[in-house]
């Protein structure tokens, strides 16, 4: 194999850590590298201890582990009980409800997620939302009406709502308008402009970044971090996926967080331990209070 193939799978090395810690809000502990078009294949995921452990040396000591389908909500959730560090989000993700749809199992299986998301160390509904990028129109009815069950759980259980939008800012809004959006919500992975990034604001969202703001064709997200409050901005990994710069392309891990942060700082002109502190505040509001770590 050329040693440019090997170094694609390559852990990348410890970055310098944070001067102050802050909270991965959405990473995927249990999918493997491999997964997305961009990314390595390995065949297992990163022990948890071991991903907790490197995460918490460079400043980043809590995450939330997102379940994106019926298994990965209950591994979530035992997660969750086995650690500290760790609270679930769970959910069923856009491109999910349309499968499920199609076999007939949609109602049963968000009665399930209904049930996961009771759990105390359940933080989040999410991610859920609409995805037009890899759903065709067949599948848009059952996107919106899963969508719209998260909203209603967010709200009747007092979760925070974690919202993945790809290509579907208009209805995302609209969806958010007929419904009601809860009291705590987030724009996980924001991929918008500053216009957009301002109609989610004035709804009451968070914005959570991810390594996505590092990539050089990435200036209208970047004008859109930079008009985001210093109390609504949020960061993540979407981890094993959108690995920030200079490791785009390598496998992504809740301890590259600090790559992500200090870029943030950079664009929006913030002293880094301010913008640490400002994160780390945000995300306890954001997901309904601090929790161990």
């Amino acid at each position: 194999m050329a040693r440019s193939a090997r170094r694609e799978g390559e852990r990348p090395e410890l970055p310098e850590p944070l001067p102050h810690p802050v909270v991965d809000n959405h990473c995927h502990l249990d999918i493997a590298p491999g997964a997305g078009e961009d990314e390595p294949e390995a065949p297992t995921p990163m022990p948890v201890a071991e991903a907790l452990a490197l995460s918490a040396s460079v400043g980043v000591p809590r995450i939330v582990q997102i379940g994106c389908d019926l298994p990965g909500a209950r591994w979530a959730v035992e997660v969750a009980e086995e650690y500290d560090a760790v609270v679930a989000g769970v959910a069923l993700h856009p491109n999910e409800a349309p499968r499920l749809d199609a076999e007939g199992r949609l109602d049963e299986a968000l009665a399930e997620i209904a049930e996961l998301a009771s759990h105390p160390l359940v933080r989040a509904v999410g991610e859920t939302g609409l995805d037009t990028f890899r759903t065709g129109p067949e599948g848009a009815a059952a996107q919106e009406r899963s969508f719209r069950r998260h909203i209603e759980l967010a709200h009747e259980l007092d979760r925070t709502l974690v919202i993945h939008d790809r290509d579907a800012h208009d209805d995302v809004l609209r969806v958010l308008d007929e419904v009601g959006p809860p009291p705590r919500w987030v724009m996980h992975c924001f991929s918008g402009d500053s216009t957009f990034a301002a109609a989610c604001l004035e709804r009451g969202a968070y914005l959570s970044f991810a390594g996505t703001v590092t990539f050089k064709n990435a200036d209208r997200l970047r004008a859109a971090l930079q008009v985001t409050p210093a109390d609504r901005v949020l960061v993540e990994t979407d981890a094993p996926y959108l690995t920030p710069t200079p490791y785009r392309g390598r496998p992504n891990a809740s301890y590259l967080v600090p790559l992500t942060v200090r870029a943030m700082a950079e664009v929006r002109g913030d002293d880094l331990a301010g913008l640490c502190r400002a994160i780390d505040a945000n995300t306890d509001r954001a997901f309904g209070g601090p929790w161990g770590g």
